[in-house]
């Protein structure tokens, strides 16, 4: 790797065309030329739809169009100087730095890895410089080669591969810049799309930015090569976070709760100092946009080599329940809406109404609705897309769990073992065991030493081909039947608990204590899981599947009802004013069904407020289970009770726990001392 830039991919002070288009083109022309594209056409055409997207032109007369193509054969750098410049879209006028980055389309991490260590170059004055005064083509391949530490020049003048405040002293920080009386500190987050140029210039200027305005900033770039996650105290310590970004961040869930300034990556680049002085106003705003408590986290070593083995299963179980969940919810409520529409026996012929009929055609019989041939047949419908989403259930709880362990390249083989694990009629517990095979599998196939050859093919067909058929081979071969037996045990214990009375209540207090436990961890997801995909199972005939469904839900319900039951009325004065503030919220969060309403207060007084909502949820579960309340919705809270049956029950089964458990904490405030020695607080990831 000594010629990603060579003297016949340089163009000097010679027109290329009137528009960005005619240099792309250009440019792409002299990479094919040189045997480093097979057709410069195809280059120039994914460079140039790159450039339609988010246009590559940047202050200070520089443009770097850039795509990953699969013409491309060999990651290389074309470069114009131009006269006179030509518009890429720059604030400040036309470009006369133009480089072209083409890389492969499965580019390997060593290329990318130059590539982006030009694009931090661009952000030098001193580069440029030297670029508009070379001389002739040898010079500038000189001067590229020894920013991107190629050839003799090597790597000494190229700038830091990490993005982490530099050791000089720090300028002196403006008073609106500081926080309590010291520099503000602010963690960053740069990514684009394809991860190669954008990425690395926002990060050194938000960098460089920060280090002028003497505040304590480090600066996250995740980039194609990689990225190295920042350090968990680093990002504990921050007051706040900016996340210049045209792509997903991943393990987003590690700035859970952060103040946070989002933008795309191009104004990291050419704004950096007002997006760090946004940042810093939103540090001290109680109003200020917070990144979500329930985002899901992405695969990553990096992110939990300092936790146990314990901890590290807790979050990647956690990261495919949330990402199973908009599955359950969205399918759950169609259900629950096509059983509004078509009557509770819309199932026995839905899938034949679907096909069969259609607005024109409406059914005309076997009709189980109230609503007639039009709600028969909307409502078939809503039951058939609902179906389909549920059914979608454990193959998404293996595929993100797989996804937790190896990120991208474990999605299909936790996909595959998950649907391999209903087929098996393994259920949910399939799902979780498909996951974590397929996840490890992949994870270790990522790790070999792989020609250099062979590398662009792991993640998009050798690590799923190999992780799907060792996942799902072991499922189907011995794992299968053995957890499909336990599932069938499992499900008739609890189906023969609930025909009787006494059965009913022991399973409804036993829910009701794990939706309440940990708010949200993994005992919680245990009992939802187990209720959203027994729903599957449910019909007429099978109504455990809504009982246990409807204990869980209404329990899941009582933490922050009550919470804002006692700080917003029974005992305002024994909750800070942030707490009755966190109170007011819990009210809608609560009726919602959504647990982090309790979140800010177990998380400040573990002792008192977990055992408080415990002996409610216990309560309110008994209870529920005792009315024989049925719910044909998996979330929503009363925002589905066309969905509930009875609703008188669920209502009086909710109000008792929520009373009870407010009345106990009002008592356990007043007259049990807050322990100095509480327990680490409850993480917030609850989705439920």
């Amino acid at each position: 790797m000594s010629d990603t830039i060579t003297p016949e991919l340089v163009s000097l002070d010679v027109p290329l065309g009137t528009d960005k288009q005619d240099v792309i083109r250009a440019l792409a022309g002299l990479v094919a030329a040189q045997g480093r594209a097979t057709d410069a056409d195809a280059l120039a055409a994914d460079a140039i739809a790159r450039e339609d997207k988010d246009e590559t032109g940047l202050p200070g007369g520089i443009a770097i169009p850039h795509a990953k193509s699969a013409a491309v054969t060999q990651a290389s750098l074309a470069f114009a100087r131009l006269q006179p410049g030509v518009d890429f879209g720059a604030p400040d006028g036309p470009a006369d730095l133009v480089f072209l980055i083409a890389a492969p389309a499965n580019a390997a991490e060593e290329h990318l890895a130059v590539l982006s260590r030009l694009a931090r170059s661009l952000m030098q004055d001193t580069f440029t410089a030297d670029l508009r005064a070379a001389a002739d083509a040898d010079g500038v391949v000189r001067v590229v080669r020894a920013a991107i530490g190629e050839g003799d020049a090597a790597a000494a003048s190229a700038p830091p591969a990490a993005s982490a405040p530099a050791s000089a002293p720090a300028a002196a920080t403006s008073t609106d810049l500081q926080i309590d009386g010291r520099p503000a500190r602010i963690v960053a987050v740069t990514s684009c799309a394809t991860g190669i140029a954008h990425t690395f210039m926002a990060a050194d200027a938000l960098t460089a930015a920060g280090k002028d305005a003497g505040i304590d900033l480090v600066v996250e770039p995740q980039g194609s090569s990689g990225y190295q996650a920042l350090p968990a105290s680093v990002i504990d310590d921050a007051d706040a976070v900016i996340f210049a970004t045209d792509v997903d961040v991943r393990e987003i869930s590690r700035f859970a709760g952060k103040p946070v300034i989002r933008s795309g990556v191009k104004r990291g680049i050419e704004q950096p100092t007002q997006m760090i002085r946004e940042a810093v106003a939103a540090a001290s705003d109680p109003n200020a946009a917070r990144v979500s408590g329930t985002a899901g986290a992405s695969a990553g070593e990096t992110s939990t080599q300092n936790l146990s083995w314990g901890a590290r299963i807790q979050r990647i179980l956690l990261t495919g329940v949330s990402y199973m969940i908009p599955f359950v919810a969205g399918g759950g409520l169609l259900i629950a809406l096509g059983f509004a529409l078509g009557g509770y026996e819309v199932t026995a012929n839905a899938s034949k109404v679907i096909i069969d009929n259609a607005l024109w055609n409406l059914p005309t019989t076997d009709i189980t609705s109230p609503f007639g041939p039009l709600g028969q047949y909307l409502g078939s419908v809503a039951f058939m897309i609902g179906s389909t989403s549920m059914g979608f259930l454990v193959a998404a709880l293996a595929g993100y769990i797989a996804y937790a362990i190896a990120d991208r390249p474990g999605i299909a083989p936790g996909f595959v073992a998950g649907a391999i694990a209903v087929t098996m009629s393994a259920g949910f517990i399939g799902g979780i065991v498909g996951g974590f095979l397929a996840g490890f599998v992949a994870w270790w196939l990522g790790r070999l030493p792989a020609p250099r050859w062979l590398r662009g093919l792991m993640p998009v067909v050798i690590i799923p081909l190999v992780g799907s058929i060792v996942a799902s081979g072991l499922m189907i071969l011995f794992l299968g039947r053995p957890i499909a037996a336990l599932m069938a045990l499992l499900t008739d214990g609890l189906t023969s608990l609930t025909a009787s009375g006494a059965g009913l209540v022991v399973v409804g207090v036993i829910l009701g204590l794990m939706m309440c436990f940990d708010l949200g961890g993994p005992i919680n997801k245990v009992a939802y899981v187990f209720a959203t995909t027994g729903l599957a199972a449910a019909s007429t005939d099978n109504t455990a599947p809504y009982l246990i469904m409807a204990a869980v839900m209404t329990a899941g319900m009582v933490p922050p009802l009550a919470l804002a039951l006692a700080s917003t009325v029974l005992a305002r004065p024994l909750f800070t004013p942030v707490e009755r503030e966190n109170g007011k919220a819990a009210w809608l969060l609560g009726a919602a069904f959504i647990s982090e309403g309790a979140i800010p207060f177990a998380a400040a007084d573990p002792l008192r407020v977990i055992p408080a909502s415990m002996v409610g949820g216990a309560i309110t579960g008994a209870l529920s289970m005792l009315f024989q309340v049925q719910s044909y919705a998996p979330h929503g809270g009363i925002f589905v009770l066309f969905a509930i049956n009875p609703v008188w029950g669920f209502v009086v089964a909710l109000l008792a726990g929520t009373v009870v458990s407010a009345l106990l904490l009002v008592v356990l405030k007043k007259y049990v001392r807050k322990s100095s020695t509480a327990p680490a607080p409850v993480e917030a990831t609850a989705t439920v």
